[in-house]
């Protein structure tokens, strides 16, 4: 049953917690804000990567990050995106069985017209009494199953070398 780890705005922090939560995943998908390419190449050391590009990803790098990507596992279809209000397509009428997506930092798996909408939330540094939380996708045949892992963190955050 492949495991799809879901991450999103790490702004430029990737917590060992997330990366220890990540490791074992078949494909991590990254739904935007990621702060720096370092983000990226970190989390490719695990699984494959699909990224899309947050409205806080500014720079040469972020150019090279679609603003929205599909994943297919097994048999579903997932569409990702950084800022849920401004999905454009009709994910029932397209085929997709799930739309990841971030940006609000509120974690949430809700389902809509037998479509799963899952925010992991924001793994990067704490915002207001947020929790610090990631999600996965478990994937059999047709089927997907989702859950938000809150994550226990240290009080520090410590951003990478190069957002510094």
């Amino acid at each position: 049953m492949p495991r799809v780890g879901i991450i999103s705005d790490t702004h430029g922090l990737l917590r060992p917690e997330a990366t220890a939560f990540l490791r074992g995943s078949d494909f991590i998908v990254h739904a935007g804000d990621i702060g720096h390419a370092t983000i990226l190449k970190e989390l490719a050391a695990l699984a494959p990567v699909t990224a899309v590009r947050g409205n806080n990803d500014k720079g040469s790098w972020a150019e090279a990050v679609a603003e929205t990507e599909v994943l297919q596992v097994g048999d579903v279809f997932i569409y990702v995106l950084h800022n849920l209000a401004e999905l454009d397509v009709d994910p029932v009428a397209a085929g997709f069985q799930v739309i990841v997506s971030g940006h609000s930092h509120h974690p949430s798996v809700e389902e809509r017209d037998g479509v799963l909408y899952v925010n992991p939330g924001s793994s990067g540094p704490r915002r207001f009494k947020l929790p610090v939380a990631v999600a996965e996708l478990h994937v059999a045949g047709d089927s997907v199953q989702a859950r938000v892992v809150e994550l226990k963190v240290d009080g520090a955050d410590r951003l990478s070398r190069e957002t510094r």
